[in-house]
């Protein structure tokens, strides 16, 4: 008998209940429901830079249902890994709704849209009541943190990276709307090549009619001899190779040339070193030997010329001037030909160059068949 009566008391019960609900619908009746949360959409962080430990921007981004009212706020967790906040400020943060840039400070006391303030790991943004700030329903909010919050002020702290692996980044917006966007740290990617090493260098005959810095070729040459002649008192007599290098050497090249001895004959007799046998070592205008009749030196003397305008840095031979200067061959290395970077073998003053030597004597100048020497050139690269 109890069980009937229990039963009966339920049904009764459940009848007044469907009877009620009747009764509300038919008259219009408001209903109620409680506030559910809503996901923030669109959410990301994008990092300038995600090595482990490396110092870095934030941009985030997300769109709020909802919307975000004043006096309400904007939090984001970094406490995951952690991430170091260090002394990130208000002023290395800005604030955009939508594309507008909100004015930001560390609290609300004054005319500002926006506080931004780190609490730890956590970063607290509220929108000031009052101002008229807020953040409407289907919003973009972006929040920048670091060298990249440029309004205002530029921002010059950024937040630092944890160790590898992969953290998650909690955001509420206002009153509901809640989300969390995830951020990989990974180790930097080294890239590494390997290019191997060229170098050629070549030398070339010229023929004569040319010029070589502003000096008419008169006599002609092949790859491996510079043949003056029969030498004539008091009239000059000038020679010239070309140089071409190819390099791809990081700082260049410098070619150079020294001679095994002056030019001298079988008997001993020589043609001395520019100028009267002073063996001019800085370029300067050519000079007919001055013939001393007391001084075998003045009798006969040869140097050379190159038309490398660029020289690495100078003009010594002043090929963009005048030029028609000239020093004495060398049995020491001197520097021909010369550039600082990689090379075609081509482009004038960068691959290329001319050398021209020139010889003149006096009638004193010892007759002789045989005068020789010597010439080598060293091209080096400087990688």
């Amino acid at each position: 008998m109890s069980r009937t009566n229990t039963t009966f008391v339920l049904l009764q019960a459940t009848a007044a209940t469907l009877a009620i609900a009747t009764i509300l619908w038919s008259v219009g009746a408001v209903s109620f429901r409680f506030a559910e949360a809503a996901n923030v959409k669109s959410v990301s962080d994008t990092l300038s830079d995600s090595a482990p430990a490396a110092l870095s921007n934030h941009t985030l981004t997300f769109v709020t249902p909802t919307g975000i009212t004043n006096g309400q706020t904007i939090t984001v967790n970094f406490s995951n890994g952690p991430f170091v906040v260090g002394s990130t400020t208000f002023s290395d943060i800005d604030v955009l709704d939508d594309t507008t840039n909100l004015s930001v400070a560390a609290n609300c006391a004054g005319a500002e849209n926006v506080s931004a303030a780190f609490s730890g790991t956590t970063l607290t943004v509220t929108l000031c009541s009052g101002d008229g700030a807020s953040i409407l329903a289907q919003g973009t909010t972006t929040i920048k943190i670091g060298t990249n919050a440029t309004f205002g002020t530029v921002g010059t702290k950024r937040l630092t990276n944890p160790a590898v692996g992969s953290y998650p980044i909690a955001i509420t917006a206002g009153a509901t709307d809640i989300g969390t966007t995830r951020i990989a740290i990974v180790a930097p990617v080294v890239v590494t090549a390997a290019v191997d090493t060229s170098f050629t260098f070549t030398v070339a005959g010229v023929g004569p009619g040319g010029n070589v810095n502003g000096e008419l070729v008169t006599g002609s040459s092949t790859a491996t001899t510079i043949p003056f002649g029969k030498l004539i008192a008091n009239s000059a007599t000038t020679v010239a190779q070309q140089l071409s290098v190819s390099t791809n050497a990081s700082y260049g090249f410098a070619v150079t040339a020294k001679v095994n001895q002056q030019l001298t004959s079988s008997t001993g007799a020589d043609v001395d070193g520019f100028s009267d046998g002073t063996y001019t070592s800085s370029p300067v205008a050519w000079t007919p030997p001055t013939a001393n009749i007391s001084n075998e030196n003045t009798w006969g003397h040869w140097g050379f010329t190159s038309d490398d305008a660029t020289f690495g840095v100078t003009d010594p031979f002043n090929v963009g001037g005048a030029g028609q200067l000239f020093e004495s061959a060398s049995t020491t290395p001197v520097v021909v030909f010369r550039n600082d970077g990689p090379a075609d073998g081509s482009t004038q003053n960068i691959g290329t160059a001319k050398v021209g030597y020139k010889v003149e004597i006096s009638a004193l100048q010892e007759a002789g068949s045989d005068y020789t020497a010597t010439l080598t050139y060293v091209a080096t690269p400087v990688f």
